[in-house]
């Protein structure tokens, strides 16, 4: 493995790269060098900044930066060059793939690595230590697979798919085109089902249900690590392309979830459930199974959802952080909520 040094840039090209008007408010001009991103508080006259949340817009009038990627409003209370742009995070986020460390990794078949005479790998596939590749598994072209991946039986991997180390492809599961997994995740193990007997005189209290659906994953699906997609129980789960999936998050049984949508840390999603194209759903959320949600839905952090949401727009339930003891306090009258509503009620019909 070789780490590549980043490339400068000047700032003429950033502009141009990344479509910005450039101002010059310093002593820089266009073809001063800098190489690299950092934070408005903590970046040196080598480095490009950005500001997008307007928390950190105090951070805007002291920064060292080179330069800062803002909205044309923001430009006038900037000392340092300008790199105006109507969506800065968007801006910052491309720039972040030319200043990244580049890992120069060696293409082949590590020597311990375990394939099956019987799969099937594409052109420029990596496979690296400890891995496992199963019977009639098929790995597309320009395939990266880290160390200690599993792909069990009858798998199959469309071109340009990354996993990084121990990812888990239980068998049958289905990934598209330029896929990357991160470490940790499960793919297409079985979901929570069983049946309860009822009949405590035996040892069969739980009779488990066994899951002949997949996992069909679309293309350009992003996966955190340590996150856990269960295969269908009848019929599939699917993950349609373009989704984002953070790390840690639970997606059960015959899940469906639309384009674009984006599903932040700790959201656990239950059995059955259908998500709508680009939705936003924030971090430690949990819906119940078998409801439904609509196209353009955001859900905030620690969202409760047990029903489903029909409409577009913004959602959250809970309570928001309070002193421990006022929270106290409101827990013992939200228990009396019920009968102060049926005293207004009666006063009202009265």
């Amino acid at each position: 493995m070789v780490i590549k040094e980043n490339k400068d840039y000047t700032l003429g090209e950033i502009a141009e790269l990344i479509d910005a008007h450039l101002i010059i408010n310093s002593h820089y001009d266009e073809n001063y060098l800098v190489s690299g991103l950092d934070t408005l508080s903590a970046a040196d006259e080598t480095k490009i900044s950005f500001l997008s949340n307007k928390k950190y817009r105090k951070d805007l009038l002291n920064t060292s930066a080179a330069a800062v990627i803002l909205l044309a409003e923001d430009a006038k209370d900037c000392r340092s060059t300008c790199l105006v742009h109507k969506n800065p995070y968007l801006a910052y986020a491309k720039l972040s793939a030319l200043f990244s460390r580049k890992i120069e990794r060696s293409l082949g078949i590590h020597k311990n690595s375990s394939i099956s005479k019987k799969a099937k790998l594409g052109k420029n596939v990596t496979v690296c230590a400890g891995s496992v590749i199963m019977d009639d598994v098929i790995v597309g072209d320009n395939c990266y697979i880290g160390p200690n991946c599993v792909i069990e039986n009858s798998a199959s991997l469309g071109d340009s798919v990354s996993l990084t180390s121990n990812v888990v492809i239980n068998d049958f599961v289905q990934i598209k085109n330029d896929v990357s997994i991160q470490s940790g995740s499960v793919i297409g193990s079985d979901g929570f089902g069983y049946a309860y007997s009822g009949d405590l005189d035996n040892n069969n209290l739980w009779e488990k249900i066994n899951h002949s659906g997949i996992v069909i994953i679309g293309n350009r699906v992003q996966i955190g690590a340590n996150t856990t997609i269960d295969r269908g129980a009848l019929g599939n789960t699917l993950i349609s392309d373009d989704v984002i999936i953070d790390n840690q998050v639970h997606i059960a049984h015959n899940v469906f979830i639309g384009r674009g949508t984006a599903i932040a840390g700790c959201t656990g999603i239950a059995g059955s459930v259908t998500i709508g194209e680009n939705c936003r759903i924030a971090g430690g959320v949990g819906i119940t199974g078998h409801l439904s949600i609509t196209n353009g839905v955001t859900i905030l952090s620690m969202t409760r959802v047990n029903n489903s949401i029909s409409e577009p727009g913004v959602y959250a339930s809970g309570t928001v952080m309070q002193n421990a003891d006022d929270w106290r306090k409101n827990v013992i009258r939200f228990k009396h909520l019920d009968n102060l509503y049926d005293r207004v009620k009666k006063i009202e019909d009265s």
